[in-house]
């Protein structure tokens, strides 16, 4: 009892460091507001694709890390020392950007940020089907990706704060001491492997080691419906990296909220993130496994209908209360991705799967703000006119209805195939 008890602080720890994480992900969003920061990295205030960039570099490193450093960290690893490694290396580059100069070094600081951040989810993927069966990982699940939206909720308000205070460089330099002085401490204290996994034979040459990696990734490939659940989460993905790196402008720029609303208002959607994907954990451990992509189908539509009213809306409150409604409905189908992969996949082989998932997922995902980015620079009025800008805002947001469509469809199709399918615990050949 008292270890399965203990499971449950692992979980937690997980939380916080996803939520930390995520702090540190958003923090440009935030300060591409400021004229400070833009001028310091050779930034135009009109430049919204070198701005979108700058979320799309982070999720490139983050996208090849998951695939391709996954396999090197369960394999050699282990989630433990993978967490702490990843705590100690993002923290540094965190707090050494001000440090650089020029949009280059910028760029290249957000990939290898990116980069350090790559394993995170396949980390907690694992350490969850490692202490988890099927039938009760949907909370664990929740519980962990509530970071996500408790991340973003705080950072918005916190990271405005610390610019309104400050100067724009005081958010890197605490958010970087942030990841080592919290996260590591509890991952030493309360992520803990069962025996089985602590006592595998460890490789005892480099040649052994790469085999060992190999065939990690070999079996990750062999998922089932693999390329299906990578396209959905692309599109998922690609809604929550759209969003939540243009929503500060958009609601400072196309609905005209001042710095201290924007704060606030920006949070909102992620405390309703937070609560819905607690929701959609319940809802996993409660419905039928075949029921779970019922989820996705629906909540799609919810994401698009509010999305939708959000850009139609002539009240600038209407239109923020909007994203808050479509924030809950993401939040509702986001467990379900980590659950789905645990669910047809070996349990040897789910940190590397996730990763390919989450890490394809998350390249294609990472070029949404650059895309939203280019047609709201290219639609936009001129800087001067009074709301010349909404216009380019309305259209870039529309682009994530688009993501709602494909979430659909693969929900469906995904139901479609799992109806017929053996019930599980065995994979069976890829999608």
């Amino acid at each position: 009892m008292q270890d399965r008890q203990f499971r449950w602080y692992g979980v937690i720890t997980l939380f916080v460091i996803v939520a930390i994480s995520y702090v540190d992900r958003i923090n440009i969003a935030v300060l591409i507001t400021d004229p400070a920061f833009l001028g310091h990295m050779g930034i135009a205030a009109t430049d919204r694709v070198s701005q979108g960039l700058l979320a799309t570099a982070f999720m490139v490193g983050y996208g090849v890390s998951a695939f391709v450093l996954t396999p090197f960290c369960a394999a050699l690893f282990g989630v433990r020392k993978s967490l702490i490694m990843g705590l100690i290396l993002w923290g540094v580059v965190t707090f050494v950007t001000p440090w650089f100069t020029g949009y280059g070094m910028l760029l290249a600081s957000r990939i290898l940020l990116g980069v350090s951040e790559g394993p995170l989810f396949s980390l907690a993927s694992s350490y969850i089907k490692a202490h988890y069966e099927d039938h009760e990982n949907g909370k664990p699940n929740s519980f962990v990706n509530m970071g996500t939206g408790l991340g973003l909720a705080v950072g918005y308000p916190f990271v405005g704060y610390l610019l309104a205070t400050y100067a724009w460089d005081t958010s890197f330099h605490v958010l970087g001491l942030m990841n080592i002085i919290l996260g590591i401490p509890l991952v030493i204290a309360f992520v803990r492997m069962p025996a089985s996994y602590v006592n595998q034979a460890k490789p005892r040459s480099f040649g052994e080691a790469m085999a060992k990696v190999a065939g990690i990734a070999r079996g990750a490939l062999h998922t089932r419906h693999l390329v299906l659940i990578t396209v959905l989460t692309a599109a998922v993905l690609s809604y929550l990296w759209g969003g939540s790196n243009w929503l500060p402008a958009y609601l400072k720029e196309a609905r005209g909220f001042s710095l201290r609303e924007m704060g606030w208002l920006a949070s909102l959607p992620q405390y309703a993130t937070v609560l819905a994907v607690l929701l959609g954990g319940v809802i996993i451990d409660k419905i039928e496994r075949l029921h779970v992509p019922f989820i996705f189908m629906g909540a799609s539509v919810g994401v698009a209908l509010s999305v939708l009213l959000a850009i139609s809306a002539q009240d600038r409150y209407v239109a923020a209360y909007s994203l808050i409604a479509a924030n809950f409905c993401w939040g509702l189908m986001s467990p379900a991705i980590p659950s789905t992969v645990q669910y047809c996949s070996r349990p040897e082989h789910v940190a590397s799967a996730f990763g390919v998932v989450n890490g394809t997922g998350s390249l294609v995902a990472g070029f949404m703000p650059a895309f939203m980015g280019a047609v709201i620079g290219a639609l936009s009025g001129g800087a001067g006119t009074p709301g010349g800008s909404a216009a380019g805002f309305f259209a870039g947001f529309a682009m994530l209805i688009g993501t709602q469509v494909v979430v659909f469809i693969c929900g469906l199709i995904l139901w479609l195939r799992e109806r017929h399918a053996p019930q599980p615990g065995m994979t069976a050949t890829a999608a």
